[in-house]
């Protein structure tokens, strides 16, 4: 098979095939709201549709394109493993590639962390931790935060503070606790008895980019400590430089018991997470020879995956990108926080690291207003389509709505971004946010941009 061929071949059908064979729903959202592209190539912060329009990518595939897309180091990595022909997946071995990712995982992480567990992605990382901390303390209660998202199988989605994931998939796995995030009062009380596996939690909440105050990680840590509960960092989406840091967790200098990530691991190309604890606990888990296997990941420990890593952590050092990342997420927030006092519908300008959310609230003068509440009871989060659909169709940004029914847009772009790339983000920015100010007219232009797309993807044009 010539995939190259095929790729020319068969490149318009994308749509048709997953209309018929796959997430039908997803296609009619894409098209509704005009984000149906051909996107041939893409390269560094870059994707490239079939009429050679370049976008920039705020989205970099949830955060997994740290280093942008194709990078040509990665790329010769993945090239050496395949053409070294060298076993792999053996199961009844240890893989020499695996040890030396641990091995440099180990140093990278927090203090007190030097176990490794490879799996396949951030969600099997959750699940690993739930159930390492509940073999590993002898508990079972898992205390999680509202609002934050862990991943959507049943333990994570269990674990996941979201009802939106959840409605249908019930009854989830018992004993989790649900608890206000940056509320230590809260966590404390939930720990009161003692019968507490774990807390987990993300440093920022993904969902919203919401950062805690000073106090709460580090009081969160030693609540745990003192009630004899284990503190898991999920760090699938802000570790590994994203906020300007190795992990974010670093900010508030908190060592956690267990740390998950995934994500920009990949490179972009091979599925990886990992999960870097305390020697105390993989010790208690695998703690007899016929326990070896009690908990794996066939593909898990995979060369392709484990060179990638390694690949992308020297990238990230050789590169110093963890550097850049900070410096360039300053500069982004500190063009884009004067528009808050420019225009009313925006609210807060946040973020640490390329992690940041712009958060848009109901305005106070008449005619905003009246438009604000036009969308929001058409569908709840309307008005952040006003500034993401015009992002992208305008000025060929891809961008997000940080989560289900708010009007908060997310920008979690590679850390490879250029001064001029900064520069779009930013003049785009301002662009749609003021167009977004002309009220009852801006809603007209969405509702009739969506209506004729939606006309569109019901005639199959």
């Amino acid at each position: 098979m010539k995939i190259q061929e095929l790729l020319q071949q068969r490149g318009k059908e994308n749509f048709s095939l997953h209309d018929r064979y796959l997430n039908s729903q997803m296609v009619r959202v894409l098209k509704t709201i005009g984000f149906d592209r051909h996107y041939v190539r893409a390269e560094g912060a870059y994707l490239y549709d079939d009429k050679d329009n370049r976008y920039l990518d705020l989205l970099s595939g949830f955060g997994v394109f740290a280093l942008g897309r194709n990078h040509p180091e990665i790329v010769e990595a993945l090239k050496d493993v395949l053409e070294a022909e060298a076993p792999n997946l053996v199961q009844l071995d240890v893989s020499l590639l695996a040890g030396v990712l641990a091995e440099k995982l180990v140093k990278l992480a927090p203090p007190g962390l030097n176990r490794v567990f490879f799996a396949n992605s951030g969600t099997e990382t959750i699940e690993a931790a739930i159930k390492f901390s509940r073999y590993a303390t002898g508990k079972s209660k898992i205390i999680f935060c509202r609002g934050c998202y862990h991943g959507l199988s049943l333990g994570s989605l269990s674990a996941t503070g979201d009802d939106h994931y959840k409605k249908g998939f019930g009854p989830l796995v018992p004993d989790f606790i649900e608890i206000p995030f940056n509320d230590l009062a809260a966590l404390e009380a939930a720990l009161a008895q003692n019968d507490v596996a774990a807390f987990i939690t993300e440093p920022i909440q993904g969902h919203g980019v919401w950062i805690p105050d000073d106090d709460y990680l580090p009081g969160a840590a030693a609540l745990a400590r003192k009630y004899g509960a284990l503190f898991i960092a999920d760090e699938v989406q802000t570790g590994l430089g994203r906020t300007g840091k190795w992990w974010a967790v670093e900010h508030w200098s908190v060592e956690p018991d267990i740390l998950c990530m995934a994500k920009a691991l990949s490179g972009g190309f091979v599925p990886v997470g990992a999960l870097v604890c305390k020697e105390w606990i993989f010790d208690k888990v695998f703690n007899r020879m016929d326990r070896a296997v009690v908990h794996g990941s066939t593909f898990g420990k995979n060369n392709l995956a484990m060179a990638a890593g390694l690949a992308t952590l020297e990238v990230m050092e050789s590169g110093n990108l963890i550097e850049h990342a900070a410096q360039a997420g300053k500069t982004i927030l500190d063009r884009l926080q004067p528009m808050v006092d420019e225009y009313e519908c925006l609210s807060e300008v946040r973020g640490l690291g390329m992690m940041i959310a712009l958060e848009f609230t109901e305005p106070k003068s008449l005619s905003l207003r009246l438009s604000w509440k036009m969308l929001e009871a058409a569908n709840k989060g309307l008005f952040s389509q006003m500034i993401t659909v015009p992002l992208f169709r305008r000025h060929r940004i891809l961008s997000q709505v940080a989560g289900h029914g708010m009007n908060i847009v997310k920008f979690i772009p590679p850390l490879i971004l250029t001064e001029s790339d900064i520069e779009w983000l930013v003049g785009a920015v301002r662009n749609v946010v003021t167009d977004a100010h002309r009220g009852p007219i801006a809603v007209w232009d969405l509702g009739k941009t969506l209506a004729t797309q939606a006309m569109r993807f019901k005639a199959g044009t």
